[in-house]
């Protein structure tokens, strides 16, 4: 049995004063979808190996890059990469969790 929120005329009839700010519903607030943000993630991922790998690539061919700005930006890459291996893993098992429960 689910609650119903409280309805700010009831609450004004029940109490006989004027409703709290708080309590009146404010719009929804719009943003990206859920598909989005994952798709923002993902493309960001895709940027910092496509990053490192143009970098480790000039720097191989001898032009004058730092060794350390390569270091950096392949360590980001695995990063990045290895988190969006961990969040795929969460999803995943939230996702199971989901489908084990019982209704």
């Amino acid at each position: 049995m689910a609650i119903a929120p409280i309805d700010p005329i009831s609450f004004q009839a029940l109490t006989g004063g004027a409703v709290p700010a708080r309590l009146v519903p404010s719009a929804p607030v719009a943003g990206p979808s859920f598909t989005q943000l994952i798709d923002q993630g993902l493309q960001g991922v895709d940027d910092k190996i496509a990053r490192a790998d143009a970098l480790l690539k000039a720097y191989t061919l001898g032009e004058t890059i730092p060794v350390h700005q390569v270091t950096i930006a392949l360590e980001e890459a695995r990063l990045a990469v290895e988190m969006s291996v961990q969040m795929r893993e969460r999803l995943t098992e939230a996702y199971r969790s989901f489908m084990s429960m019982q209704l």
